[in-house]
């Protein structure tokens, strides 16, 4: 298939959508010597460690680590076989300013056909999220509420995680400190 650039002239400009992208808030990438590449981030770049998952919590291993308050910018994930073939992108993220336009976005995904393939809360940052996949089945998400990290390097303990896997149900068990009432409360499905 040719590629015309002129076929696009019609999607110059922002989409029309009800929720909008703050910015990339994380990367994730897979790593095969994962303590080799954690001590590049940590040592040569200035990346500060925010959580580490053993391999009985993801396969391989994994490690959220930070550059600035959020609780990540990069994560790794161990046990990528091999050397790189720039195939490694586990996923990528982005951050809304509001937790209705996480909902906002699964319900444009959905009306879409986007196949969405989690939805609520995850461990480690304890952001409120949508994640789905693009026409080429990269794996991408939508989130707002990441955990921020304070000049004093405190990060959430496990105990206050608060797994979630509907976005209805992160709203019904969030973790201290965590707000989440809707401003718009017909969101909410029921189900």
């Amino acid at each position: 298939m040719t590629f015309d650039p002129a076929s696009l002239r019609d999607l110059r400009g922002a989409g029309d959508v009800s929720f909008h992208l703050r910015k990339i808030g994380h990367v994730v990438l897979r790593a095969r010597d994962l303590r080799k590449s954690v001590e590049f981030y940590v040592k040569v770049l200035g990346f500060a460690i925010s959580d580490v998952y053993a391999e009985d919590m993801v396969p391989g291993g994994m490690v959220f680590m930070r550059y600035n308050p959020d609780h990540h910018g990069v994560a790794l994930v161990g046990g990528m076989p091999g050397a790189s073939e720039k195939r490694e992108l586990h996923h990528f993220a982005f951050e809304v300013d509001t937790l209705d336009e996480v909902f906002l976005a699964r319900k444009r995904l959905r009306e879409h056909g986007v196949k969405i393939v989690f939805e609520g809360r995850r461990r480690a940052g304890v952001q409120i999220a949508v994640e789905f996949l693009d026409p080429d089945g990269h794996h991408l998400e939508i989130y707002w509420g990441l955990d921020r990290v304070g000049v004093d390097g405190h990060v959430r303990p496990g105990a206050e995680w608060r797994e979630a896997h509907t976005l209805e149900e992160a709203l019904t068990n969030p973790p201290p400190g965590q707000s989440v009432s809707l401003k718009d409360p017909s969101l909410i499905e029921r189900r």
